[in-house]
């Protein structure tokens, strides 16, 4: 975890938070992936085909297609990184960053903590939506932090030192907007 959201004399934010949250489990998931994948491999390399070429080439099929699903589906979520800087938060999934998400302050009203975050809550890991909850990414029970958005949804992130980014975001939510200057006519 790190984070560079210490507050800055004279309680402005920091130029940037960044923070972190991983979870080790999804590599157990991405593992049984890569091990479909291996069988697909292995019976499309080794199998004797006496069963018949289209039995043969479904399990192949079937094996490296599950296999691929899991793999990637579970990669992609093993961490999370959050982004706060003066203009928006960005969330980023996975070693590749995909899926990301860029949610401009212009459409936030309010950042909460959430001390408990759980799968459960949301209906299991990853990017997930309710309609009577808004949008979530979960990559692990614990802290995270709940924007409310202008158009009445919200949206939650687990990630470590969530307090620290509530912080940042309500001190750029609540900052004077810079003077005007008069253009002349």
């Amino acid at each position: 975890m790190r984070h560079s959201g210490q507050q800055r004399s004279g309680g402005r934010p920091p130029a940037v938070w960044t923070g972190r949250a991983t979870n080790r489990f999804q590599w157990l998931a991405a593992a049984t992936g890569a091990a479909c994948m291996a069988l697909g491999i292995t019976l499309a390399v080794v199998s004797p085909w006496t069963s018949g070429i289209a039995a043969l080439v479904m399990a192949v099929v079937g094996c490296v297609a599950a296999g691929l699903l899991v793999l990637f589906g579970t990669l992609a979520f093993v961490h999370v990184e959050v982004r706060v800087d003066d203009r928006a938060l960005e969330v980023r999934c996975g070693h590749i960053g995909v899926p990301r998400r860029t949610i401009p302050f212009t459409e936030v009203v309010d950042a909460d903590y959430a001390p408990r975050v759980t799968p459960r809550q949301w209906g299991g890991w990853g990017y997930r939506w309710r309609p009577d909850r808004g949008t979530a990414v979960v990559v692990r029970r614990g802290e995270g932090l709940v924007l409310r958005l202008a158009d009445g949804r919200t949206f939650t992130v687990t990630v470590d030192g969530a307090r620290g980014a509530v912080d940042s975001i309500r001190g750029r939510l609540r900052r004077p907007a810079p003077p005007q200057t008069p253009t002349g006519a």
